[in-house]
């Protein structure tokens, strides 16, 4: 398995032999607007792609889309990506994704077997109360295959008892997790913050735990730095792992 970062969400995953591109955003820095609401006016993203589009899609066989935030899919990436590629998503995005021009989406709604990798839909919470309801519906995916760890993409996710279900009946190898704290000016974090990282990894005492989403969008309150002395503090430095964009790794 290897998962390489390429900036805030957008991963590129192999696993078991094929090759995904997950929640794609190809925007240049500062195309678009700030977060409103938000503490700070900084243009979106806040830093370039670390390769050129061609190189980021160049082999991707399939695409996964969590949720259609713009920091997750936006009009450069729709303008850019091949529209015949599978694309597995939740079932709410399934008319707006093929709207877009996308011509073989896969809503997912009970686990779907694809080139021999089970995938499986979860749940989460975009936040809590009422916020959560307005941020709408958002989804996480696990992987399963034979001789692989099973992997776990969290999602634009709060630590919440859905994330706690997912562990437990899933027990994944890997989890990925949505961290940066994103936030607005009169809210708790929307995204997992580092309390929520932690607590994912000791619920999770045997899995790898990457945490991406950092450092790219403006209303991202929490960074690379201060979650990386956290993890340390807790002893968690060999389990927690923070990549950089651009970097892949080899699990």
């Amino acid at each position: 398995m290897h998962i390489h970062l390429i900036r805030h969400a957008t991963l590129r995953v192999e696993f078991a032999g094929r090759h995904f591109l997950l929640d794609p955003s190809f925007g240049a820095a500062g195309m678009q607007p700030p977060i409103q609401n938000s503490d700070n006016d900084r243009r979106n993203p806040l830093v370039d792609l670390p390769a050129s589009i061609p190189e980021i899609v160049k082999g991707v066989q399939a695409l996964v889309v969590t949720h259609t935030h713009r920091d997750h899919l936006d009009d450069e990436a729709v303008q850019q990506l091949p529209h015949g590629l599978p694309l597995f998503c939740q079932p709410e995005d399934a008319d707006t994704l093929a709207q877009r021009g996308f011509r073989d989406v896969r809503p997912v709604t009970d686990p779907v077997e694809w080139e021999g990798v089970e995938i499986v839909r979860t749940g989460g919470r975009h936040g809590t109360g009422e916020l959560a309801r307005q941020m709408g519906p958002i989804s996480g995916f696990v992987f399963h295959a034979p001789r692989e760890r099973s992997l776990y993409i969290a999602g634009d996710t709060v630590w919440c008892p859905i994330v706690a279900d997912v562990l437990k009946r899933h027990q994944p190898g890997v989890i990925v997790l949505n961290a940066g704290a994103a936030e607005f000016i009169d809210s708790d974090p929307i995204t997992m913050d580092s309390d929520a990282v932690l607590r994912v990894a000791e619920m999770a005492p045997d899995a790898t735990v990457i945490a991406v989403h950092m450092e790219a969008w403006n209303h991202c309150s929490l960074g690379r730095g201060r979650l990386g002395e956290l993890v340390r503090q807790a002893g968690l430095s060999g389990r927690i792992k923070i990549p950089q964009d651009g970097q892949t790794l080899n699990l």
